[in-house]
Parts: C-alpha cells; structure tokens; sequence
C-alpha cells in the first residue's frame, strides 16, 4: 500500500484518477488477497499470448514502452485467457467493465480476489441483500465508522 501512495504522491497532474486506482489497488491489499495474477502488466511492444496466457479473470495494463514505466497507454479486460474489452482510459474504468461483465454473464468471481468482488458487490452497489463473509462486514463496518 506504501508504494501505491507514494505513486500517488508523485503523480498530481491528474490527482483523483490517482486516488481511484489507489483505492481500486488497495481493497485487495486490505482484504489479505493476492492480486499478482489478476492486475498484469506489459509493454506496448510486448507479445500479448504468453502474457494472457492462464489467466481467466483479469486486468491488463499496457505501458508505453517508450515513456515513464508507471505511464499506461491503454487498459483492457481479460475473460479466459483472451482480451474482451481494450482501450480504457483508466483502471477504475477497467475495473466497473469487468464487474458488469462478470454479474451479467453469472461469471464466478477469481478465487484470488473473492472477497474484494464480494465487497465492491455488496457495500458500493448494495447488491446481493446482507449476504456477506465475515471479512467484507468488517470492512463495511469500518467503512461506517
């Protein structure tokens, strides 16, 4: 989490996308989740299939390979191995994309990021009624007081 604020802290020509990501970034971190197979990253140059390759339910942020390494160029949305949806402009874009798809086709949540969909489901969008494991009501709780 250190390391995404201190990104952010750098970054201030455009302050609230920064902080979006940052949140979008942290709720894993917070939520004891690992994240290093659902946001990937590569360059613009890069070969796509061996990057894609396994990975079900992702995010990919393309960076440009000739500018600042934390400069994305495009984000995109990664189903089973193949991308769906390209040309975001931002993670928090990418991220909404991906929950819509995911809740419209009944696709299961990744294993990896269970508790960060169940949180993004029930606390921002209030779906699924008070359903909830016990570490997304604790969040909720926290995020109350």
């Amino acid at each position: 989490m250190e390391d995404l604020l201190d990104k952010l802290d750098d970054q201030t020509s455009d302050i609230v996308t920064h902080r979006k990501t940052a949140a979008l970034r942290g709720l894993p971190i917070f939520l004891r989740e690992d994240t290093k197979k659902f946001f990937m990253k590569c360059l613009d140059t890069d070969i796509l299939a061996p990057v894609l390759e396994g990975a079900s339910v992702a995010i990919l942020t393309i960076l440009d390979d000739e500018a600042d390494i934390s400069h994305a160029r495009d984000h995109a949305v990664v189903l089973e191995g193949g991308i769906v949806l390209h040309e975001m402009e931002n993670l928090s874009s990418a991220f909404a994309y991906l929950f819509g798809l995911l809740y419209a086709l009944n696709i299961n949540y990744p294993k990896q990021l269970r508790y960060t969909f169940e949180a993004i489901q029930t606390i921002f969008f209030e779906l699924g009624g008070s359903r909830c494991s016990q570490r997304t009501r604790s969040l909720k709780t926290k995020l109350l007081f």
